[in-house]
């Protein structure tokens, strides 16, 4: 009897839409986009197939809400730093970002495919929100704070995106001070006429730090906004 109530309550908790992107988002953890399914979800869930097309239409959809759920949670973390500036706000939206695409092997392309295909669905908007607010408190004049926006969400973006490639085609068993050694090795063999400014930065290369780099980049095009629209007083 307990087995019984057990198992109702775990179908009663399956009928929620939260518990169903839930559900996806681990399976997509866990499997990729090809092993997320409505079967395998079904599964998980303990439940039927008509209770999950109850909430969810098909599986662009559910790929859509999982994304966002994912971005949302991302964009909702607290910075571990003082973030009371415009600055430090999205220092803190780009990190929590360069997070969860980490996090989610599956997220990046999916981020890359929603932009394209749907931008005004809610990812696209979500993002450019949490960024764009802070770009006109910079003081940005409204004639450039698409541009200056756009500039920051691709490069947050594409850097997390290329970041968390990186460590998913060395794979867990690759050491990652091995790699960069070897990689600066390398490079310090190439040829000085062709390759001068590469062999010239290949200990930087063998010392860098992913996360602190990515930052130093936000920095870099936040000096440039604000250079090109100093802020008013």
């Amino acid at each position: 009897m307990a087995s019984r109530t057990r198992k109702s309550e775990r179908r009663t908790e399956a009928l929620t839409r939260e518990r169903i992107l839930e559900a996806a988002v681990e399976l997509l953890d866990a499997t990729g986009e090809g092993g997320l399914t409505f079967r395998a979800l079904t599964e998980r869930l303990v439940t039927g197939p008509g209770a999950i097309y109850w909430h969810v239409a098909n599986k662009g959809e559910l790929l859509d809400a999982a994304t966002d759920t994912v971005v949302a949670a991302a964009l909702a973390i607290e910075p571990a730093e003082s973030a009371d500036s415009p600055q430090g706000e999205i220092r803190a939206v780009a990190l929590g970002l360069f997070d969860a695409i980490d996090e989610h092997p599956w997220l990046a392309a999916q981020l890359a495919t929603q932009l394209s295909r749907s931008p005004w669905g809610a990812v696209a908007p979500r993002i450019l929100e949490s960024i764009g607010r802070q770009v006109r408190a910079l003081g940005v004049p409204e004639g450039s704070q698409f541009t200056a926006t756009s500039a920051l969400m691709h490069y947050i973006l594409g850097a997390a995106g290329q970041n968390a490639a990186n460590g998913r085609v060395l794979g867990p068993g690759v050491d990652r001070s091995e790699f960069l050694d070897a990689t600066s090795r390398a490079w310090k063999e190439l040829d000085p006429d062709d390759f001068p400014f590469t062999r010239a930065v290949a200990d930087q290369m063998r010392a860098h730090d992913d996360q602190a780099e990515f930052l130093a980049g936000i920095d870099l095009i936040l000096a440039g906004i604000t250079a090109v629209h100093p802020p008013t007083t």
